[in-house]
């Protein structure tokens, strides 16, 4: 099959043929339609979350943000057959430890992610381990380009307007206009929250805009604190952090009201190295509350796949490319300098 392949970190990747993926007893086999390029590809690209043993061993190839279909199965395989739509999250559960069991196989403690534990779905076949668990059905209203786009940036920015306890007519405010930050802006605002984004590029403070935000602020022009404060007469009720340097952190958890809630989303960049200074102080004289989020449960796809089905969201609106293979260098570099704009989909593979 034709793949890409990290073969040296911040290295062009390599492009061509590589031995098929086979599958274990359990395994499926999918053939990819589509695939995001995602900023945690770039940070596999780069290496730099090794100290949150995100390391892979190369050579490797990327890719975790997927929609395909069934190729071929294991022979204890009981739930798919070729030719099934489907799509996977990138964190694969294991399905019997106790957070698999208890429904949040997003926290699974056999944890593996493509592109990172083994190869992804920059190639024409990716193996998905534990098929029967980790596949994901797609309803007929889903087409495969929709499921690439929620496969990691839009299902994580979804699951973090739920651990933000965003309900209608709250105000939130979206920290990164990105993949993630615009998918929290749009999950966010269909359930009838008020959007505030805050980035320092005009071009996607406007798509935010398109996507529902009410109001908009650039990071290099203005006070980010001091600007939700006076939109929101007091301060935001949740706001997210989807990019995860140090600014964007503290001025997420900083532009709250008094009961608040940080949702932190984005990873940290070597800058940071995972640790950043928090105001204690007023995160106790104002009872903040921080909360993680990574990816969305299994169990939680039923409710983002209706919602997507019904025409209640629309992830594809995030897809400002459809690209071949053989762009993907290119795209890491782009991500490098912050020029990449939603979503960029592998949709050529040959």
């Amino acid at each position: 099959m034709r793949a890409a392949q990290i073969l040296e970190q911040q290295k062009p990747l390599y492009i061509g043929e590589v031995p098929d993926p086979t599958p274990g007893p359990k395994d499926v086999i999918v053939r990819v339609e589509a695939c995001g390029v995602c900023r945690s590809d770039w940070h596999a690209w780069m290496g730099d979350w090794d100290w949150i043993g995100l390391s892979p061993q190369l050579p490797i190839i990327p890719g975790h943000e997927l929609g395909g279909v069934v190729e071929a199965v294991g022979k204890e395989v009981k739930n798919f057959r070729p030719g099934d739509r489907v799509t996977t999250p990138f964190h694969e559960g294991c399905s019997h430890c106790a957070n698999c069991l208890s429904g949040h196989s997003n926290r699974c403690d056999n944890m593996a992610i493509f592109g990172f534990s083994y190869d992804g779905a920059y190639a024409e076949y990716v193996k998905v381990p534990n098929g029967d668990f980790n596949l994901i059905r797609l309803p007929d209203e889903v087409d495969t380009l929709t499921a690439a786009a929620i496969g990691c940036r839009y299902m994580t920015g979804y699951h973090g307007v739920v651990r933000g306890n965003v309900q209608p007519g709250n105000w939130l405010a979206v920290h990164g206009a990105g993949g993630v930050g615009l998918s929290s802006v749009q999950v966010a605002s269909a359930v009838g929250a008020m959007v505030i984004a805050v980035d320092v590029d005009n071009a996607k403070l406007a798509k935010a805009k398109e996507e529902g935000a009410v109001a908009v602020v650039n990071a290099r022009k203005e006070n980010v604190v001091e600007a939700i404060k006076e939109i929101t007469k007091g301060g935001a009720h949740a706001s997210i952090d989807a990019l995860g340097i140090r600014d964007t952190i503290l001025n997420s958890v900083l532009s709250l009201r008094k009961g608040g809630r940080h949702v932190q989303i984005g990873l940290t960049t070597k800058d940071e190295g995972g640790m950043v200074g928090l105001p204690i102080d007023a995160i106790t004289a104002m009872e903040l509350e921080i909360v993680g989020s990574i990816g969305n449960p299994h169990a939680a796809y039923d409710g983002l796949l209706t919602m997507i089905a019904q025409g209640r969201l629309n992830p594809s609106s995030l897809v400002s490319r459809e690209v071949a293979l053989d762009d993907v260098s290119s795209i890491m570099e782009d991500m490098t300098n912050y020029n990449t704009f939603g979503f960029n989909v592998i949709t050529k593979f040959r």
